[in-house]
């Protein structure tokens, strides 16, 4: 099927977000998709931080961002605004670069006003580098993640948004292929 990159914001594979994302990424296995999460956690920081294309991993972290057919963006959202890290690397891509791809945002975050970042700061940056395809995604309250596991109302409202990131995959990938 297609290839799929979660960009994980998470700043550990146990919190919110790494729950979110391991949660995520199985469905979009289970839906046929190869998908490959890139964590951001892992990359070189001073690279990360001043834009350094000429370092391996940034360049392969590119790279895989710009072959993928769809990108999920999955992020912390803290005093509503995401990751610091995730901004830095899609601030390193092309203008256009997620232009013709589904594009799935999802946030966890510690309340309600929290969910703000996904309308006003997450979609605006994502926008700027051309995403054109952007699925409407879902916020996830801390509180609804518990012991590795999502609430099963966090659950149903994620899989629903796998659902529809999907359909628009497929949609994306027959005008990619045409």
């Amino acid at each position: 099927m297609a290839e799929v990159l979660i960009i994980s914001g998470a700043p550990s594979s146990n919190a919110a977000t790494g729950v979110l994302v391991s949660f995520t990424r199985g469905l979009l296995e289970e839906a046929g998709h190869d998908v490959r999460t890139l964590h951001v956690r892992d990359l070189p920081t001073i690279s990360l931080l001043t834009e350094d294309l000429r370092d391996p991993e940034i360049g392969d972290a590119v790279a895989c961002v710009l072959r993928a057919d769809g990108i999920v963006v999955a992020s912390p959202v803290y005093r509503a605004a995401y990751s610091g890290l995730v901004k830095s690397l899609l601030d390193m891509l092309p203008k256009k670069a997620l232009r013709g791809r589904a594009v799935l945002p999802l946030a966890t975050g510690g309340n309600q006003g929290f969910l703000v970042a996904m309308d006003y700061a997450l979609h605006p940056l994502l926008a700027s580098k051309g995403a054109d395809q952007v699925v409407r995604g879902e916020f996830v309250l801390d509180q609804h993640v518990a012991g590795g596991v999502l609430s099963v109302q966090a659950a149903q409202a994620v899989r629903a948004a796998a659902e529809r990131f999907t359909g628009t995959l497929t949609t994306t990938r027959l005008r990619r292929a045409g």
